[in-house]
């Protein structure tokens, strides 16, 4: 159970706005016991707690995770969060570049598989009406 039921409210609105209810309805629904715990303390703690401090607005901070998850080669994650830049006003230019600029520091092989996620993410948001590809 969570600890602070108002930064778990506020992390859940959070996570719906960013990566959409879908994938939060899906990822809590699918949690056991033994995962439950972990889905709990990201809400709170990433999206309630992180996700909300002043300083960085949410596109800055989907810029940030591009990077970030690109650099550790999550792709499952980083089309998580491809979805959320461009809820969050990401650009595929922004989104591109964010991925080119990290190829340089973490090695072509990561930037490759992030760019490869990337596309199937926008492509996949295209044919479900979610967004209009700017890049052919």
């Amino acid at each position: 159970m969570s600890t602070n039921k108002d930064l778990y409210a506020q992390g859940l609105e959070t996570r719906r706005a960013v990566v959409g209810n879908e994938h939060v309805d899906r990822s809590l629904n699918s949690a056991s016991d033994f995962s439950r715990p972990m889905q709990e303390m990201i809400t709170e703690w990433a999206w309630g707690n992180i996700w909300n401090r002043p300083g960085l607005d949410r596109k800055q901070r989907s810029l940030l995770n591009i990077g970030m998850l690109t650099a550790l080669n999550r792709s499952y994650e980083l089309g998580v969060h491809i979805r959320g830049a461009v809820n969050n006003g990401l650009t595929e230019i922004e989104i591109r570049e964010a991925i080119m600029h990290a190829t340089v520091y973490c090695g072509a092989p990561a930037g490759m598989e992030a760019t490869r996620t990337a596309e199937r993410v926008l492509n996949e948001m295209v044919e479900r009406g979610e967004h209009q590809r700017e890049l052919k």
